[in-house]
């Protein structure tokens, strides 16, 4: 029988589509740095791009639907073949994958220029066959404790047509659709982070043979999820109201409480681990301040950042590094190049969180622009030869 490892060696083309992490963890970072510089000009008052929409609702949509669904294909065309054992998605089909990325990034940065029906189709196509696919292997894998992932990404399609509907008619980042699919990449990030987080620390911890280790996936765990699929929903719906704020405070402790337990402490001598619970420590500490924000204390647009920038792009920007290196063949350690880059992004989301306080210094807002754009540019530079190189010449070119 063919296995995974064997048909990706039998492919004979670029080393790129050798495999789902390595097109879209470097497309989605390259996008997110592009992304961002295009919004540093909007800010001043210049359209470098003929969009429809509103420049606020361009720049939301380029990062919760642009970036995270790349990031999304990337991780679950990783992970789907190791829950199912079946073969992962390698060569041409991937390759169809990442045009139609590419077509509804371009669709959407020239969008005042085409009829809006083409620019909503180009932009929906790659979720919906990235879905229908992973829907078909789980399915087919029969893994169906993996199919909670897949609701998560429905509430994330519907989201993504629904910003479309919403800025036809006016403004998006601030409706319905942006706060769902906001709340769906939280949910991604608290589900996923909940098995991988404390998997990876217990692995470092027990390689040092620590007396401690990370409390287990438990019945607190499953309550800490509950509490916040139910304070996400009320964000959604009735964003601003006390009660939601109240759940929300309340999701804060119990998830602060559940990151304590994976012992991330004792693992400060290694930015690859420590990063994982700094990045889902923004989980928590967005739900605070949305909580405090109902209650009339600070601004939600803080929150939002909180958790876009902080929890969504750090946990996935230490997702990718991690994996990229394992996938590789090369050890499982930051250099300062790394360290450097999980440094300029937290930077980047305490700028941007200072800025939501002080609204009137617009530099906290650049400087936030430069620390986001200098962590994800940093990783294409620091990771191109991972990804673009097969797997042996990598190994090669480290080892010397």
């Amino acid at each position: 029988m063919t296995t995974s490892a064997q048909q990706i060696r039998n492919w004979t083309g670029p080393a790129i589509l050798s495999y789902g992490y390595r097109p879209f963890f470097l497309l989605a970072t390259i996008w997110a740095a592009l992304a961002m510089a295009v919004w540093v000009f909007m800010l001043a008052g210049r359209a470098p791009l003929p969009v429809s929409m509103d420049p606020v609702s361009w720049h939301a949509h380029g990062l919760l639907f642009g970036y995270g669904w790349a990031v999304i294909a990337g991780f679950l065309m990783t992970a789907v073949p190791n829950w199912t054992g079946r073969f992962p998605i390698v060569g041409w089909p991937l390759a169809g994958l990442v045009v139609l990325w590419l077509a509804g990034r371009l669709a959407m940065s020239v969008s005042g220029l085409l009829p809006g029906w083409l620019v909503v189709g180009t932009d929906l196509a790659f979720p919906v066959v990235l879905s229908a696919a992973i829907v078909r292997e789980i399915v087919a894998g029969k893994n169906w404790r993996n199919l909670r992932v897949m609701v998560v990404l429905a509430i994330l399609l519907v989201a993504n047509a629904g910003y479309h509907a919403e800025a036809a008619t006016g403004y998006a980042a601030g409706g319905y659709s942006a706060r769902a699919a906001l709340a769906a990449l939280v949910m991604l990030i608290a589900l996923i982070g909940g098995r991988i987080v404390p998997s990876f620390t217990r692995n470092w911890l027990a390689a040092r043979k620590s007396p401690v280790l990370p409390a287990p996936l438990g019945r607190g765990d499953i309550g800490v999820m509950a509490v916040s699929v139910v304070a996400l929903a009320g964000w959604v719906i009735w964003p601003g109201e006390m009660l939601v704020g109240a759940l929300c405070l309340l999701a804060a402790v119990a998830n602060l409480w559940r990151l304590a337990r994976w012992q991330g402490a004792r693992c400060l001598s290694e930015p690859l681990v420590w990063v994982l619970h700094t990045g889902y420590l923004f989980v928590p500490l967005g739900f605070a301040v949305v909580g405090l924000a109902a209650m009339g204390i600070g601004a939600e647009s803080a929150a939002k950042h909180l958790w876009m920038a902080g929890a969504v792009g750090l946990m996935t920007l230490a997702v990718m590094t991690r994996a990229s290196l394992g996938h590789s063949g090369l050890p499982l350690t930051a250099g300062v190049g790394v360290s450097s880059i999980y440094l300029a992004l937290i930077a980047s989301v305490l700028a941007r969180f200072a800025a939501g306080w002080w609204p009137g210094a617009v530099w906290l807002t650049h400087l936030a622009a430069a620390g986001w754009i200098a962590a994800m540019a940093g990783f294409a530079v620091l990771y191109w030869p991972i990804l673009t190189q097969p797997k042996t010449a990598t190994k090669r070119a480290n080892a010397r």
